[in-house]
């Protein structure tokens, strides 16, 4: 299946924190998208791997994205290498998406920037015919993204540009909280996270309302590019 737009996040529940609202927004207009999850966010200190593939199995209905895979990388441990890279290139060239989203380019968890960059990279080197890789005994063709996106996560980053959000903020929160090992639950009895907590769980929304707000819409989420945007005209740009 070609997708047109395939989102990175190095743990399940990233996706959904980071760009979940465009996602469901870009569903809504029709188009194909899909989620790649890093690593089962193993070492996480709340909720269980098997919790945690139900978790973003429902997370993943809620959006109605077409296809979720999960690459099993080693939460925390993963890298930025020959390996890991040609895992990436394999998921690029199955799904030859014509955007990537993926990771904040630096925040608090070190997964973060680099699964950012992993993506990033892979998203370059899977363009280069002289790398083959295989998928199910087949050959596959090189195919590199038009663009690289990054959302924004834990850190406040500057966004290059937003995405109006305000019809679809209600699934966004649907769709992360579906992590209800993760977020904030007044009866839990599992140990208080940065992420679980009750201030966390508020700040999706009034980051997403505070961009909304700079650019006169009700919510909005973030993005950084590393390439210039193009636009046909002036008024392209609103």
């Amino acid at each position: 299946m070609k997708l047109d737009i395939l989102a990175f996040g190095a743990h399940p529940d990233d996706v959904e924190l980071g760009c979940s609202g465009t996602l469901a927004k870009e569903v809504a207009l029709g188009k194909k998208v899909g989620i790649i999850d890093l690593t089962r966010g193993e070492l996480g200190t709340r909720g269980s791997v098997a919790i945690r593939n139900a978790e973003s199995a429902k997370a993943s209905a809620i959006l109605g994205v077409q296809v979720r895979e999960n690459l099993d990388m080693r939460d925390g441990f993963f890298a930025n290498d020959e390996a890991h890279q040609l895992k990436i290139i394999e998921m690029i060239r199955k799904y030859q998406p014509e955007i990537v989203l993926c990771n904040a380019i630096q925040d608090r968890h070190i997964d973060h920037g680099k699964g950012s960059q992993l993506v990033s990279d892979a998203c370059f080197l899977s363009g280069l015919t002289k790398i083959e890789t295989q998928h199910n005994g087949q050959q596959q063709a090189a195919w590199r993204p038009k663009v690289v996106y990054h959302y924004i996560q834990w850190q406040t980053i500057a966004p290059d540009f937003v995405v109006d959000i305000s019809d679809f903020m209600t699934q966004k929160m649907d769709a992360v909280q579906a992590y209800s090992s993760q977020f904030y639950d007044p009866n839990s009895k599992e140990p208080v996270t940065p992420i679980a907590s009750k201030n966390f769980l508020e700040s999706i929304q009034y980051r997403a309302q505070d961009l909304g707000r700079l650019v006169g819409v009700t919510y909005a989420e973030g993005f950084t590019t590393e390439r210039y945007v193009t636009v046909n005209s002036l008024g392209d740009l609103k």
